[in-house]
């Protein structure tokens, strides 16, 4: 944590004039609600969800004010809060939307509370989640709203994303979801705390694409609110012709196979794909980019050494989970990261092996060549130099939009 008067975070210049016209009230567009793990019909799509695991910090009688970023334009706003990875009952006494005008401020006039079941206040069991009523406020494409939640009692078990790029912002204590102003919130993280998800109702985006992996999706070393992961590129090139909810399913250090044993960077993925890939609102299409920390670990099934086969075992479950679920999957080579401490000659087999399956194997239902896209011409096992953020493993700002510019936008549908 560190001071807010401290930090000058970056902010949409034009956020506040841009988004007052647009946070009137308006009335919820009718829409189904999900059935299963998919949106039943209706536009009512996830425009924002971050994955959670557990292991942030406790509360106690504070209000924590975190900046979501929506990936389309949309009304009928739903706010999901999370308890999935808490062991004790999470109790939300008040909730409130507003849009951003500059870090911890909103736009005057914009502040909606928020209701569950028509209820202020909502007690989620551990293990669980809640979804709000529909918030009659409308959102556009790539511009920031601010959700505040008061954490009335003391929290155990934190449900939380730990790398957000973002800041959220952690008040004195007491209710301050009302404020518009920010003199009350004093102190700041880079983390998200219970809150999981939005869900707009969308007047023009078909569906939603999730953007599975680790910490290269998750944005690893690209600047705290700037907004230039490649889902969030991705979704600006989308906007252009055909809009769609992009959602950033990566968690830093997450694995194919096999949990990490820092519990925060989250179960592997073949445990959490249904929940965080399948169960969003409207999606249609999952892009998988994940295995290079399988890789990096040497982490095989049961504590054994990894084969390229194992890898491809593990894609294969996830094909058929999603098939399963009627969604599209479309497989991402994995980057090249010579100079990292991951490279090695048999980690550089297992990756090549596992990139050649992927392009030629024709289980997916269509291919990004990120690994060819951000590749060095001159050494194909490390990334290009104007791509590589200085670890050699995770892409800067410039590779990062090279990803999204590597997706065939005919390959979502």
């Amino acid at each position: 944590m560190f001071l807010l008067k401290a930090r000058t975070m970056p902010v949409l210049a034009t956020v506040a004039a841009a988004v007052t016209a647009l946070m009137v009230a308006a009335p919820a567009a009718p829409a189904a609600p999900v059935a299963g793990s998919r949106a039943s019909s209706g536009r009512l799509l996830s425009a924002w969800s971050p994955s959670m695991t557990v292991g942030g910090p406790n509360f106690d009688n504070r209000t924590v004010r975190m900046v979501v970023h929506s990936s389309i334009t949309g009304h009928g706003l739903r706010i999901h809060l999370s308890n999935l990875r808490g062991t004790t009952p999470l109790t939300v006494r008040t909730t409130s939307v507003a849009a951003q005008a500059d870090r911890a401020t909103a736009v005057p006039g914009t502040r909606h509370r928020v209701t569950f079941g028509h209820r202020t206040s909502v007690t989620i069991a551990a293990g669980s989640e809640a979804v709000s009523d529909p918030v009659p406020m409308a959102v556009t494409a790539d511009h920031n709203l601010l959700v505040s939640i008061y954490l009335p009692n003391a929290t155990s078990s934190a449900t939380w994303h730990s790398d957000a790029f973002d800041t959220t912002y952690l008040s004195a204590a007491g209710d301050h979801t009302a404020d518009t102003a920010d003199g009350n919130y004093i102190t700041a993280t880079t983390s998200w705390y219970y809150l999981s998800g939005l869900d707009v109702v969308s007047p023009d985006a078909r569906g939603t694409v999730v953007a599975f992996g680790d910490s290269i999706t998750d944005g690893y070393n690209t600047p705290a609110g700037a907004y230039h992961r490649w889902p969030d590129d991705l979704a600006r090139r989308l906007a252009g012709t055909r809009p769609m909810g992009v959602v950033n399913a990566g968690i830093g250090g997450n694995r194919v196979l096999t949990d990490v044993p820092n519990i925060w960077q989250g179960v592997s993925a073949t445990k959490r794909f249904a929940h965080d890939a399948l169960g969003q609102a409207g999606v249609r299409d999952v892009i998988l980019m994940e295995g290079i920390n399988d890789i990096g670990n040497n982490a095989g099934p049961g504590g054994g050494p990894l084969t390229a086969q194992d890898l491809i075992n593990g894609y294969r479950t996830l094909i058929g989970q999603a098939h399963a679920a009627g969604v599209r999957i479309i497989g991402g080579t994995l980057l090249p990261d010579k100079g990292a401490d991951y490279y090695g000659d048999s980690a550089e087999s297992i990756r090549r092996a596992a990139n050649q399956w992927i392009r030629t194997g024709g289980a997916f239902d269509g291919v990004v060549d990120f690994d060819r896209a951000l590749a060095d011409p001159a050494d194909p096992s490390a990334l290009n130099p104007a791509y590589d953020s200085g670890d050699h493993l995770h892409p800067n700002e410039a590779g990062m939009q090279a990803m999204a510019d590597a997706v065939d936008l005919d390959l979502l549908r």
